[in-house]
């Protein structure tokens, strides 16, 4: 048995490093891959944040993936070092540009290039944005999003009934997911077949109205 997780490790292994090197916007000389029971280990040092989360991101894609552990440093080029006070400008202009934000709901906090936004926004996908925002700024190394979504009220089960349907609509899972509602947090339990789907399903559950936290202990098949 033990032999045989090895082999898929190394499977596993050999299809990160395949898609990473198929992100054009990694480049992976700079990656390293390890893998241990499915969950991956991914180190080394990249040019800036948005590499660093798109390696993430890249691992996360591949079948039998069970969790990453981004490990990668960022050292930033000298020709993109930003002090703290320019790249705190550039996120508030950047969330005050987008209409999908309500920026003015969002601090901005800047230290050694690592980006914190704070505030309370109505909706998930707000949340998500905000993120998305600042994520490709110069001189960023790090994103730390602790954005509380505060929603109107809904009743759990109206949440859960729209969570439900949506989720039979996209087909996802290798059996029906779970969900559980609570005082406006939704959890999320079953198996899928890849972290895609296991993404895709908290999305799904982000999207209901109402929703002001997730839980998702859905698990990705071997």
């Amino acid at each position: 048995m033990a032999d045989r997780m090895e082999i898929i490790d190394e499977e596993i292994q050999e299809q990160v490093i395949d898609e990473l090197r198929w992100d054009p916007e990694v480049d992976p000389t700079d990656v390293g891959v390890e893998v241990d029971n499915g969950v991956v280990t991914l180190y080394g040092t990249v040019k800036s944040y948005p590499v660093k989360f798109a390696s993430e991101k890249a691992a996360h894609r591949v079948r039998g993936v069970r969790a990453v552990a981004n490990e990668i440093r960022v050292q930033l080029p000298s020709d993109q070092t930003r002090t703290d006070t320019d790249i705190a400008t550039a996120a508030a202009s950047a969330l005050e540009w987008d209409t999908t934000v309500p920026h003015e709901c969002i601090a901005v906090t800047v230290r050694d290039g690592w980006v914190t936004l704070e505030g309370d926004v109505d909706w998930g996908h707000q949340k998500e944005a905000a993120d998305k925002v600042v994520r490709n700024l110069t001189g960023i190394k790090g994103v730390t999003n602790v954005i509380a979504v505060m929603p109107r009220k809904v009743p759990p089960p109206v949440i859960r009934s729209r969570i439900e349907e949506s989720l039979k609509r996209a087909k996802l899972g290798a059996r029906p997911i779970h969900v559980e509602t609570t005082d406006g947090k939704v959890t999320l339990s079953g198996t899928v077949h890849s972290w895609a789907e296991r993404e895709e399903a908290e999305k799904t559950a982000w999207a209901a109205e109402g929703v002001a936290a997730v839980e998702n202990r859905i698990t990705v098949a071997a």
